[in-house]
């Protein structure tokens, strides 16, 4: 979000400073692991519809800028259990809004995709618009896009301390600090170290995804991007890429973590592997074969799992975008444009009132000197 956000501020004309704790695209975030889907058909409120369209516009344009392929149109196959979860709120929603989906039976979840080891009590929605963005090339490309506008990037400089009053904020790091009018904090899980200036309900947490051996029937170009909701949890994944087998991580559950605390690698815990493996050997033999390869991330999420996109509440020329983790990277071109349109005119076209801080708050509304301690 922060360097999307870098690139839309800079091509604005607006004089832009990119800080960064390590030297992006790197693997102390929520954005590495290769891929991470995009999707348009969702439930709850309409405003995730809206953005994940425009969304999509945005990945395009950028992809055609950097000259560096994006997003692949794999489509997303979305498998539950009928017993577990219904489709039936975002097939209206994709309805209203002219997304195409598709609703499956699974007779013709099996006849599309035989090999699949799919129960009676399973259904789908699948979108054939939807796919995977290559998450850390997204990075680059943003990268490339800010600095060709002028944008400055500091790398490897974590931010100490953030004092700000009207009209001026400063970011004090062991390297100097730094001035501007106005400032956007997309800290992801590290915003704990942003306290005290600031405090969110963000929770972060160690999360592992693994790469496993696969038939073919499971390779990119054969099979697309899914998530599956069943008994045993929620998980997602993505078709075999170049021969790296089919990736899928799950979305519940995961050990809370804090910056600071060193990050166990894969396999320290057996549920690393035997989650994933358990899934994989109920719904899609073809594809439990030998793990390739192992790899852990972190989640920062709010505790309603929807975004924060605001102000500061104590100084309006400081923006906070976090939360976003489990289904927000496809987000992150819009939520750039979003933090742009903020910075400089104060306010944005985009519905972004189902991301207010003020949620948490016992009345619903800001209130100045409010400490939202992390969850």
């Amino acid at each position: 979000m922060g360097m999307s956000a870098g690139y839309e501020l800079a091509r604005r004309a607006v004089k832009t400073l990119l800080i960064d704790a390590f030297d992006p695209p790197h693997t102390e975030g929520s954005h590495h692991g290769d891929t991470r889907l995009i999707r348009h058909a969702y439930s709850g409120d309409p405003a995730y519809i809206d953005l994940a369209l425009r969304a999509d516009v945005l990945w395009q344009e950028a992809e055609q800028l950097s000259g560096t392929e994006l997003l692949v149109r794999s489509g997303v196959l979305n498998l539950a259990d009928s017993a577990v979860y219904s489709f039936s709120g975002r097939l209206a929603e994709a309805e209203k809004r002219k997304v195409r989906v598709e609703h499956l039976d699974a007779g013709e979840i099996r006849r599309r995709w035989p090999a699949l080891s799919i129960p009676e009590s399973f259904a789908a929605m699948y979108e054939p618009d939807a796919g995977y963005l290559y998450s850390e090339r997204c990075i680059a490309a943003y990268r490339q896009l800010a600095l060709a506008h002028g944008a400055e990037l500091l790398t490897n400089t974590p931010v100490l301390n953030i004092t700000a009053r009207e009209g001026s904020v400063t970011i004090h790091t062991a390297k100097g600090d730094y001035h501007g009018a106005a400032a956007i904090l997309s800290a992801g899980a590290w915003f704990s170290m942003l306290a005290p200036f600031v405090h969110l309900p963000i929770k972060a947490v160690r999360k592992v995804v693994g790469w496993f051996d696969s038939a073919p029937a499971f390779a990119a170009g054969n099979f697309p991007g899914f998530t599956l909701g069943t008994e045993e949890g929620g998980y997602y994944g993505f078709p075999g890429i170049g021969g790296a087998g089919l990736k899928i991580g799950r979305h519940d559950t995961g050990r809370e973590w804090s910056p600071g605390e060193p990050l166990a690698p894969f396999g320290s815990e057996a549920a690393d592997e035997g989650d994933l493996r358990r899934v994989l050997e109920a719904y899609m033999p073809g594809a439990a074969g030998r793990l390739l390869k192992g790899s852990v991330c972190k989640y920062e999420h709010t505790p309603d799992e929807d975004f924060i996109i605001d102000r500061h509440p104590l100084h309006p020329n400081v923006l906070l975008a976090g939360g976003f983790s489990g289904h927000g990277f496809k987000f992150s071109s819009v939520v750039g444009e979003i933090l742009a349109d903020l910075t400089i005119s104060g306010a944005t076209s985009h519905n972004i009132r189902p991301f207010s801080l003020s949620r948490f708050t016992p009345s619903g509304h800001s209130q100045a000197g409010l400490i939202l301690e992390g969850m």
